[in-house]
């Protein structure tokens, strides 16, 4: 019989813990063994989650970028029948995150699999927009040369103008204000335009308005993560 699985979101900012559902504390005390995209920010998490939490009697190993190299391991582990905690750097594993390939390998040999709620930036910020929760697209980075990135927009506002559906995509933090003005010159007047703007954290702000009435105001986006949401 293979081991258990849990899928551990961690808080999107510093100040963002207060928002995690409370029986985590008890969930990562269950696992002995960890897979971490980032092993210091998650032992940082959990012991704000529980001071009393004991890093050193934990198995712990950093997924990063080479999940594949861990599967092996993984499966062993399972294998062994321990119980497994899958943590990315913020957010849910395995939603624009690491975590994917560790769950199809939890399957394959009849693991039990259990996802924990947790805030995801993608979900909050199609809650708080205004745009269609029904039919939406996540299309993780966008092109960062001009002419794919503004091909790749028109691409997206078509499905919109088109099928109704929510157009979601991200930027790293100090590409967001390149990303925003390809945005409002690319766009046609009556597109709407959702910006959701360090979510959790003491300083979120989500807006969402025509891209004519942004064209009025631009914001400078500082360099924290924000979610772009194009819809009708």
């Amino acid at each position: 019989m293979a081991g258990i699985v849990y899928l551990i979101p961690i808080a999107l900012a510093e100040e963002g813990y207060d928002v995690l559902p409370l029986y985590l504390k008890d969930k990562i005390q269950e696992c002995t063994v960890f897979f971490a995209e980032n092993l210091r920010t998650a032992r940082r998490a959990f012991r704000k989650m529980d001071s009393n939490f004991d890093i050193d009697s934990r198995a712990w190993h950093e997924t990063g970028s080479a999940e594949e190299e861990k599967i092996e391991l993984f499966v062993k582990c399972l294998q062994e029948n321990k119980t497994i905690g899958i943590v990315s750097e913020s957010g849910c594993p395995g939603i624009a995150d690491p975590g994917q390939l560790l769950v199809a390998n939890a399957h394959r040999v009849n693991a039990v699999v259990r996802p924990l709620s947790g805030p995801s930036s993608i979900f909050l910020a199609l809650m708080a927009s205004g745009m269609n929760g029904q039919q939406f697209a996540f299309n993780g980075y966008l092109p960062i040369a001009t002419p794919e990135r503004t091909q790749k927009i028109k691409e997206l506002e078509k499905k919109v103008q088109q099928d109704n559906y929510t157009q979601i995509f991200i930027e790293t933090p100090y590409r967001n204000n390149p990303l925003l003005h390809a945005l409002i010159s690319t766009c046609q007047p009556n597109i709407k335009l959702c910006i959701a703007f360090n979510l959790t954290a003491k300083d979120e702000w989500v807006t969402t308005k025509s891209i004519a009435d942004w064209k009025k105001d631009i914001p400078e986006l500082t360099k924290s993560p924000a979610i772009f949401l194009i819809g009708r």
